[in-house]
């Protein structure tokens, strides 16, 4: 049996041979005047639409003799790279002027098919030495003109490369393209284009080392900066006002609650109860649908260690700009090795809640966050499959993450759930809970569940929602995010504001003489993962400039996912302070 110490190290492994071997790889190219440097085209794609990417020969570029297909790694499959040869001659040191690879008479058709691309502001991506390269394929030039018919659309024939060394490595390249080269392509007629581009070398001091310096260093700018630290202040101004406010009243609440529930016992016992102290004999019984939260618990559990896994993996730099498909593999490998907390979590608990259908339980741990997701994959692989896109994943990656399903989830899963069954643990309850249930007494409106659900949302969403932008912009957009240890800082934010919010709630939940807590702990936990989701619509419709199917329907199908798996997450850890609140009040009176 594989010790906790021997999974890590097989994730290490994995995220180091798979997708984190560009690093590796790289630190290996050494080369001589002449010698082949590895040059893929990877992509294009419309700019403002991150998910719609496409192959590179899709566009009726010219095609090269002998293209040959990159073998990839599982991340870089997920994240929608294809790289084959491109059709430049990089070679290292050697310099070009002009240098004509192809001359193609392009069809009325191809010609369409190139403006249609360049009014969309298509952009290609390619590699040299695993260094990104960017550049837009066109222009479209308006030419103070309002009405589009009267644009003139041109097509970029010339690209040149400006590439550093130094001594026997490359360590930067840049692509210009020339403007004054350009194809006209307005007219629905055949054009003749010549192809052609520029190689020029400069020597620098810049050591190999700190070469992908340049890449992140964009996300560490000073007034980008600034922004992050106001963010990280205003978030802890707002814990610091918040856990102070709710420390103090609930101090002297429950201090006074004390002291009268200990008068209360010296004085006559025929005296009538009230407040929290008045349901402790229902405080405690079982929720409703006991499964069904026990498996919610056991999966938010897993989604929690999975994003500590993640963010240690990021701040020890396995995550650096380019590191093509290591967040993907990262999140695959650390989700299927840590499916055993879930079963162990949701298997124990459904067993202290008197739960007798245990294996019941475990399917429905296992199907959870599982199920939507797979559903929502189905849908958006068959609409990139229609758009014929990269993000389309192949049969053989589809059934290598079922075979990781089948093969480590599921089992690890099981195991959990066999070792949860076992550890015949006992819920610790402070008080007897009585055999019939009191009735809860009318409340107001706003003591309702969504009511209250959006209170306990609103403050830890205003914690992070400066930081939610750049994500965005990085995840939605072509921003690079690297500083991973100011999110950090913010998510240990959301946890606290997350917790203190909900045992207040829970707490004035009580005083009202309402004891069904458990379930409502857990919606006004997890209920900031619905106010992400309405940041998305105001970020989709008002911060940024996707359109079209397919990008809409990634967009808002995988951010569901996303905002499903922090619903979970933070439900679980509003439970859970709940529950450590709740058993401590209780254990310091005397319940008959």
């Amino acid at each position: 049996m594989r010790t906790p110490t021997t999974l890590l190290l097989l994730v290490g492994a994995i995220l180091f041979s798979g997708a984190g071997y560009v690093r590796s790889d790289a630190s290996n190219h050494r080369y001589k005047d002449g010698d082949t440097v590895p040059l893929y085209a990877n992509k294009v794609g419309p700019f403002h639409n991150p998910s719609e990417t496409y192959r590179y020969f899709d566009l009726p570029f010219c095609i090269p003799e002998g293209v040959k297909e990159k073998k990839e790694a599982l991340g870089e499959v997920l994240n929608g790279d294809r790289l084959v040869s491109a059709p430049y001659k990089l070679n290292f040191r050697d310099e070009k002027e002009s240098e004509v690879y192809c001359n193609k008479k392009l069809t009325k058709e191809e010609v369409k098919q190139f403006r249609k691309a360049v009014e969309k502001d298509y952009y290609f991506q390619m590699y040299y030495d695993d260094l990104p390269i960017w550049g837009f394929i066109g222009k479209v030039d308006k030419d103070i003109k309002s009405d589009p018919s009267e644009f003139k659309y041109f097509l970029y024939k010339h690209i040149q490369f400006e590439i550093l060394y130094n001594k026997d490595r490359v360590i930067e390249i840049s692509a210009r393209m020339d403007p004054h080269s350009l194809v006209d392509l307005t007219e629905d007629k055949e054009v003749d284009a010549e192809f052609m581009y520029t190689v020029k070398w400069k020597e620098t001091e810049t050591p190999f080392e700190k070469r992908m310096e340049k890449y992140s260093m964009s996300s560490s700018l000073p007034h980008h900066l600034e922004i992050h630290w106001f963010s990280i202040i205003n978030s802890c101004v707002t814990v610091l006002l918040l856990t102070g406010f709710l420390a103090t009243i609930l101090m002297r609440v429950l201090k006074n609650d004390f002291m009268k529930y200990a008068q209360d016992e010296e004085a006559a016992d025929d005296q009538e109860e009230s407040g929290w102290k008045y349901i402790h004999g229902d405080v405690f019984r079982f929720p409703t649908h006991n499964s069904l939260f026990a498996a919610s618990l056991g999966s938010g559990t897993q989604l929690f260690t999975l994003t500590i896994f993640i963010f240690m993996l990021a701040l020890v730099g396995v995550f650096y700009p380019y590191n093509r498909g290591a967040l993907f593999t990262a999140l695959v490998v650390i989700y299927a090795l840590t499916s055993g907390i879930a079963g162990y979590t949701s298997a124990s608990f459904y067993c202290q809640l008197e739960g007798k259908s245990w294996v019941r339980n475990l399917l429905l741990t296992g199907c959870l966050f599982c199920g939507p997701l797979f559903l929502t994959f189905c849908f958006l692989n068959t609409v990139a499959i229609t758009y014929t896109a990269t993000a389309a994943l192949p049969f053989g990656t589809i059934v290598v993450i079922v075979l990781i399903w089948t093969l480590v989830t599921s089992p690890l899963l099981v195991l959990g759930g066999i070792a949860g069954k076992n550890s015949k643990a006992e819920f610790q309850a402070p008080c007897r809970t009585t055999k019939y249930p009191r009735e809860i007494p009318p409340l107001p409106w706003y003591r309702s569940a969504i009511p209250q659900m959006a209170m306990a949302g609103f403050l830890p969403f205003s914690a992070i929602y400066i930081e939610l932008y750049y994500i965005f912009a990085s995840v939605w957009g072509h921003r690079i995010y690297t500083i991973y240890s100011i999110l950090f800082i913010v998510f240990i934010i959301l946890i606290i504001v997350t917790a203190f919010i909900t045992v207040a709630l829970t707490y004035f939940q009580l005083a009202a003489e309402d004891h069904q807590w458990w379930w409502r702990s857990f919606l006004c936990g997890g209920s900031t993962g619905l106010f992400i989701y309405a940041y998305c619509l105001y970020y989709y419709y008002a911060r940024s400039d996707m359109s079209g199917f397919m990008q809409t329907s990634f967009f808002f199908g995988y951010m569901a996912c996303i905002c499903y798996g922090f619903f979970l997450m933070l439900g679980t850890i509003g439970f859970r302070a709940a529950l450590l609140f709740v058993r401590h009040i209780y254990r310091s009176i005397k319940c008959e």
